[in-house]
């Protein structure tokens, strides 16, 4: 039977023992012939052109680009990197840190990512010997299914076992929820429906939630480099990553030339009739975002609302007038409309930054245009975010690039402030168990002295 997911995973499971002691060099060596295949320019092309097909969501150009970067950009990262056997020692301790993998893990894979996540996801599980079964979103599964195909072809090439990369052909929820629960491990892109799915299933997860990125933007900035940044990330893909930006905040004192340059590089500021048209246009039942709005182009948004802009126009602005649910602008909207705050001080704009997250995108990132450093580490102090990008377009700085120092990724752990088990940028690092070997060590029991020494001095022993 097509799609038998018990069927799958032990076809799964048994790739996983042919593989689980494998040495570094073996696993490198599979990694890497997967990763030369899925960053070929002609396969990122032809997936695309699939997934374009299927769904219509985001950019070509920019698809392409997205699936050999972070290809490109995984192999650069796992270079090196040891997996396999003893991975640390600690002399001092007679601690020996054996790594190892969790088996067979189930993938669930966004519509808007539907080659670049299961390419990315799996290059890392490979690098921890781990097994992959992926469930794609209905819309793209066939862009998902020969993704997977290409990978099993290069397994094929050096010899290691190809049912390491396994896919649902008819994808359901019904399927994904049965796969989550036999499987040994559990990664969803997703939003926070999807967090309490993936976590009923049972299975240990990392899963993400969505995004809400505001920009700051203060008054120590050149406008017109900032737009710039805004214009890039808001329009890559057409918004339809969680880090592009959701919304700016300006200071006061430069809002006025901030929205001419944000203007001049393909902004449109919507007046109040028009903001209420894109707002019903973004959710008609006043709480839940039209599927038909997201990663789409300005112009396919802006006939949807019944507005005219014109042909040189980028994304829309729309002024955030409430924080929370009365304004849903407030909020995630996965496509290329930008909301407008002002601000004067910034104690302030970062505590409804924080207001807003609590609405929508809590835990996931924020972003900061400014020249002032303490102002960079206060946001990153006090924000609940796992993510802080400062002076780069955010939707490409936050997962990695070859310009920021953020991990590599295609998915964006949340934080408990999400519900997600995790704040990190998830790679190889997040799919190893690990094992401790102690050995006897020279016995030494610590005195008060050296335990609470500077406590004693200060305050004395109050007995």
């Amino acid at each position: 039977m097509e799609d038998d997911i018990g069927q799958l995973y032990l076809r799964a499971k048994e790739a996983f023992r042919q593989i689980e002691f494998w040495p570094q060099d073996r696993v490198d060596e599979m990694v890497a012939a997967v990763g030369y295949e899925l960053q070929k320019k002609e396969i990122a092309e032809s997936l695309v052109k699939i997934a374009m097909e299927e769904a219509g969501l985001g950019v070509y150009e920019h698809k392409v680009g997205k699936q050999i970067n972070k290809v490109r950009a995984a192999i650069r990262d796992l270079k090196g990197v040891k997996t396999c056997g003893v991975v640390k020692e600690l002399p001092e301790k007679g601690i020996k840190i054996i790594a190892k993998p969790m088996g067979v893990v189930a993938t669930v894979v966004p519509c808007t990512n539907p080659t670049s996540t299961p390419s990315f996801i799996g290059l890392n599980l490979l690098k921890t010997r781990n097994a992959m079964i992926v469930s794609p979103h209905p819309r793209t599964k066939n862009s998902t299914f020969q993704t997977i195909e290409y990978g099993r072809k290069a397994l094929r090439q050096v010899g290691a076992p190809e049912d390491l990369f396994l896919c649902i052909k008819e994808p359901s929820n019904q399927k994904t929820v049965e796969l989550m629960s036999c499987c040994d491990f559990a990664v969803a892109t997703g939003g926070a429906a999807l967090v309490k799915v993936v976590y009923a299933a049972g299975t240990p997860a990392q899963t993400v939630s969505s995004g809400n990125v505001v920009s700051i933007i203060d008054e120590t900035v050149d406008p017109g480099i900032v737009a710039q940044r805004i214009m890039l990330s808001k329009t890559l893909d057409n918004a339809s990553g969680c880090s592009a930006d959701n919304a700016i905040a300006i200071h006061e004192s430069i809002y006025e030339k901030m929205i001419a340059a944000l203007e001049a590089v393909g902004g449109y500021l919507c007046p109040r009739d028009e903001r209420e048209k894109v707002r019903h246009a973004l959710w008609p039942d006043g709480k839940n975002l039209n599927k038909d709005v997201v990663a789409q182009s300005v112009q396919r948004i802006a006939k949807i609302a019944g507005i005219e802009i014109g042909k040189d126009v980028k994304f829309l602005m729309v002024v955030g007038e409430k924080v929370g649910p009365e304004d849903r602008f407030s909020g995630e909207k996965l496509c290329p409309v930008l909301t407008v705050w002002k601000w004067t001080d910034f104690d302030e704009i970062v505590e409804r930054v924080k207001g807003m997250h609590q609405f929508s995108g809590a835990g996931h990132s924020v972003s900061i245009q400014t020249q002032k450093e303490e102002r960079m580490l206060d946001l990153a102090l006090r924000a609940n975010v796992g993510r802080v990008c400062c002076n780069m377009p955010h939707a490409m700085a936050n997962s990695g690039c070859w310009f920021s120092g953020q991990p590599v990724t295609t998915t964006l752990a949340c934080g408990t402030w999400a519900g997600n088990m995790s704040s990190d940028n998830i790679n190889w690092r997040h799919f190893l168990n690990y094992t401790w070997l102690a050995l006897p060590i020279e016995e030494h029991v610590p005195t008060d002295e050296e335990l609470f020494g500077d406590y004693l001095r200060k305050w004395g022993r109050g007995d």
